[in-house]
């Protein structure tokens, strides 16, 4: 199975609303929603694909690198690649109904962990979205990131426990889903959140907690404030708020606020493992990457998943090579060149 054979297959099955386009940068779906799109002028999406463009690689072959190696550890546990799948839901409603929330979020949960990495998983309306994907966890030891929308405090600490009796080894919030409105239409409204109850909300578990959907200093150092482990740089794919920032723009100054105090991941247009160079060259611990999965998943199940893993897998020990970077560790902003 190539990426060719899970394109192909992924167009026949995905549905009417993603095009499975060459490249996936947010062009030809501005403003689909239901579907892949950015929201309204889709600039939030086609910003994040494009800036990643203005950052160029800084070529050296003049080292001693032989071998690289693409090892992270994160959550106590060590991944072959610092790259992680992204959280999608209502796939019957953007996608096809080929798959449903769980038996997607199974696909990308057993090809992610069969590989080397991990899956965040979406939440949903239903409350049976989240608990099926806590399942599909649980079958796969634990190696899953669920992901909760921010719904009321109370809510959000009882889905916490659903993910730690599923034994995940993180949980998540994209807090930047106080912006989809689809929801509210749906009769199950969300909301932003203030610095105190997001404190509540983590205090109440031990898990490592990451906060999806920061874009500035000020909220990373409220998100540091309230206890994360981590923050993930976010713009929910330029699909919450029209005209926004890139993630890549916004990241070397939240990289540099933070100051290691804790882990930031960084999504949004992340389309190869040049493009996790990138990120982290800039600083970032991982990147989390979405769209290109659903393909993936639409287009060969887990063993699509896989493929496109060890494809990001083989790009970034190419530019670690080339550019002289022995371990992920090592990349760093001397790698690289804003143009």
């Amino acid at each position: 199975m190539t990426l060719n054979d899970i394109k192909k297959t992924a167009k026949e099955t995905i549905g009417p609303h993603c095009k499975v386009c060459p490249v996936c940068n947010g062009l030809a779906c501005k403003g689909v929603i239901p579907g892949p799109g950015g929201k309204g002028t889709g600039l939030g999406f086609v910003r994040n694909y494009t800036d990643l463009r203005k950052i160029a690689l800084r070529m050296d072959t003049i080292h001693s690198v032989i071998s690289a190696n693409t090892e992270t550890s994160l959550f106590g546990k060590t991944f072959k690649i610092p790259v992680f799948a992204g959280p999608i839901g209502a796939v019957q409603m953007h996608y096809s109904d080929l798959y449903d929330d769980q038996s997607y979020s199974e696909a990308l949960v057993k090809g992610c962990a069969e590989f080397g990495s991990v899956a965040f998983t979406g939440d949903g309306v239903e409350d049976d979205v989240f608990i099926g994907t806590a399942k599909a966890i649980k079958a796969y030891g634990g190696i899953g990131i669920p992901t909760i929308k921010p719904w009321r405090k109370n809510e959000v600490i009882e889905k916490i426990r659903i993910a730690e009796e599923a034994g995940a080894i993180a949980v998540a919030m994209d807090i930047d889903a106080a912006g989809l409105s689809i929801l509210a239409a749906q009769g199950k409204p969300v909301a932003p959140m203030p610095t105190h109850i997001l404190r509540e909300v983590i205090e109440s578990t031990e898990l490592p907690f990451i906060v999806k959907g920061v874009m500035t200093v000020e909220g990373a150092l409220k998100a540091l404030e309230a206890g994360a482990y981590g923050i993930l740089v976010s713009n929910h794919g330029g699909r919450v708020l029209d005209e926004t920032e890139s993630t890549v723009s916004v990241l070397p100054e939240i990289v540099e606020a933070v100051q290691g105090q804790m882990k930031v991941f960084v999504d949004g247009g992340f389309r190869s493992g040049l493009d996790v160079f990138k990120a982290l060259a800039i600083g970032a611990d991982g990147v989390i990457i979405a769209r290109p999965f659903v393909t993936a998943v639409y287009g060969g199940g887990p063993q699509g998943v896989k493929v496109l893993l060890e494809t990001y897998e083989k790009e970034l020990k190419e530019a670690m090579l080339m550019t002289g970077a022995s371990t992920v560790q090592e990349i760093s902003m001397k790698h690289i060149k804003f143009v």
